[in-house]
């Protein structure tokens, strides 16, 4: 019962004092009910895709001809530095669709290698056995799989991490695991380094696998632990003046349903409905309860 588990732990979330909100529609262009794959492309490119896809058109899905530039590629082009942080591994969906282009969201090895080919400058999470150490360093990042080789890097660098799988958890367990808030803010350090500013995708991806086995204590625990991390980067935020924040889901899973004084998991899978979008900087992406298309967030922020 998350109602319930909420007052328990008396938890207040940061994201819910942004004063720009709305909510965005979720639906891939195979299903009403996307997954990560399709969905985290939309977010990624500003166009949607078939699910299972990874940054590809649904029409051309080897990209033999083409595919879309995600928002990663478009601030680069720009002179901005960019990043990717996650708690799932890094060939996972979302991560993959802000930083490689393939037909099947399964082909971990091959999103790996379109990511150590790509100008991305930082992209850290879980390690997926396909990313090793002279791999990287051979393409230009920096490797890091501890906290303490991730504090020491400098500004400016690239860089390529593989933790352990115990990155969602609310309190760092020993030196190989970093919490998401310090994967984030060490990010924002290594990112920020140029007049033209930085990209930076952050993804408490925990969230929804507990949502999926419907763990409500441990879901609990995963959002908490995202929602530390958009405190410092608000607090960031504001202390800079210049950045903007857009905090949104790609998909509910779930289906949580309100039962009584509780809400409640009714299934262990995605579902169609619309999830939240919370903006701090800028009134130009969702006010006043808006609905908006998921992909239309990044055509807003990429023009």
């Amino acid at each position: 019962h998350l109602e319930k588990t909420k007052a328990e732990k008396n938890i207040s979330l940061t994201m819910e004092t942004f004063d720009y909100r709305g909510s965005a529609k979720t639906r891939s262009l195979s299903s009403s009910v996307t997954d990560s794959a399709a969905a985290g492309t939309a977010l990624a490119t500003g166009e949607r895709t078939s699910n299972g896809a990874i940054g590809v058109y649904m029409t051309d899905l080897t990209a033999t001809f083409s595919y879309p530039k995600s928002i990663t590629e478009l601030c680069d082009e720009r002179g901005m530095l960019t990043g990717v942080v996650t708690t799932d591994e890094t060939s996972g969906a979302t991560p993959s669709a802000f930083s490689a282009h393939e037909s099947d969201r399964g082909r971990a090895e091959q999103i790996s290698m379109d990511q150590l080919n790509s100008d991305i400058d930082l992209i850290w999470g879980a390690e997926n056995g396909y990313v090793t150490k002279a791999e990287a360093e051979v393409n230009g990042f920096d490797f890091v799989s501890t906290y303490s080789e991730m504090m020491a890097l400098p500004e400016g660098g690239r860089s390529f991490a593989q933790f352990n799988n115990d990155l969602w958890t609310l309190e760092q367990s020993d030196d190989s695991t970093p919490t998401l808030e310090q994967m984030t803010m060490k990010a924002i350090d290594v990112l920020d380094d140029t007049d033209e500013g930085f990209f930076l995708m952050v993804e408490g991806a925990h969230i929804d696998k507990h949502s999926h086995s419907n763990d409500d204590e441990k879901m609990m625990e995963a959002l908490q632990s995202f929602d530390n991390t958009i405190a410092s980067v608000l607090e960031y935020a504001k202390n800079d003046g210049e950045t903007l924040v857009i905090i949104t889901a790609d998909h509910e899973t779930g289906a949580i349903t309100l039962d009584g004084e509780n809400y409640v998991f009714t299934s262990g899978s995605h579902s169609a409905a619309n999830v939240p979008v919370f903006v701090y900087g800028s009134d130009k992406f969702i006010n006043g309860g808006e609905f908006v298309n998921n992909y239309e967030l990044t055509v807003r922020v990429a023009y």
